[in-house]
């Protein structure tokens, strides 16, 4: 699937690659409906129609990932409600190992997520992810997104990487596409970013569901 001898720096997404993204879908399509259905004194069905119309509107974009954008726009502490649902928050089985192996042949690990400062600080918190990596960036500090190619230039500048030996993952498709009309030779999509949620079926990209299935490749290809 993949030639771990030419990878030698690693991108990684974090919610639905690295930590299981059922955290994140039950704040935004559970937890923050419940509140917002509180607050304006509406039923579940309509709070979640209303924000799930909103979402459709500003994704992929800067505003879709920004927690200030939304406690703007309903008028609640969102920073305090994901607190309210932290106990969710989780690595994927597979993670801890995949990272390690990563981390123990050499290679660059680089955490890219679109994700808001303020929930990488909540993770890093709740998981201790940090330890994993030799960087992590928040897209928002580049005022773009990973759907956007000024990102990875941004990114690029910030940080070199050769395009030609890295690898990005993630469970987004379209950042993927992104990804890949920028350049970057080795691509992997993740087909189970929520544990509560059955496989997709994916044909775009190389993709897996477990990734101690790349162990015995990442160890006998350590980076010379």
């Amino acid at each position: 699937m993949l030639d771990w001898s030419e990878i030698k720096t690693v991108l990684l997404d974090m919610d639905g690659t690295i930590l299981d993204l059922h955290y994140d879908n039950h704040f935004w399509l559970e937890h923050l409906p419940k509140r917002y259905a509180q607050q304006k004194q509406i039923s579940f069905e309509q709070a979640q129609q209303d924000l799930t119309s909103h979402y459709e509107k500003v994704s992929g974009t800067i505003a879709w990932y920004c927690l200030d954008y939304w406690a703007e726009q309903t008028n609640l502490p969102i920073n305090d409600l994901k607190r309210e649902v932290q106990h969710l928050i989780r690595f994927r089985d597979d993670a801890h190992d995949f990272l390690t192996s990563l981390r123990n042949t050499g290679r660059e690990v680089i955490l890219v997520t679109n994700a808001h400062p303020d929930s990488l600080s909540l993770k890093i918190e709740q998981t201790q992810l940090d330890r994993y990596f030799d960087k992590l960036y928040s897209t928002h500090e580049f005022g773009a997104t990973k759907e956007s190619q000024v990102l990875w230039q941004r990114l690029q500048n910030k940080q070199p990487f050769d395009v030609q030996r890295t690898l990005f993952v993630d469970d987004n498709l379209d950042i993927l596409q992104s990804a890949q009309t920028f350049g970057i030779k080795h691509l992997l999509a993740v087909a189970n970013p929520d544990s509560k949620k059955n496989s997709r079926t994916i044909t775009q990209f190389p993709a897996i569901e477990d990734f101690s299935d790349l162990l015995s490749q990442i160890n006998a290809n350590p980076v010379s």
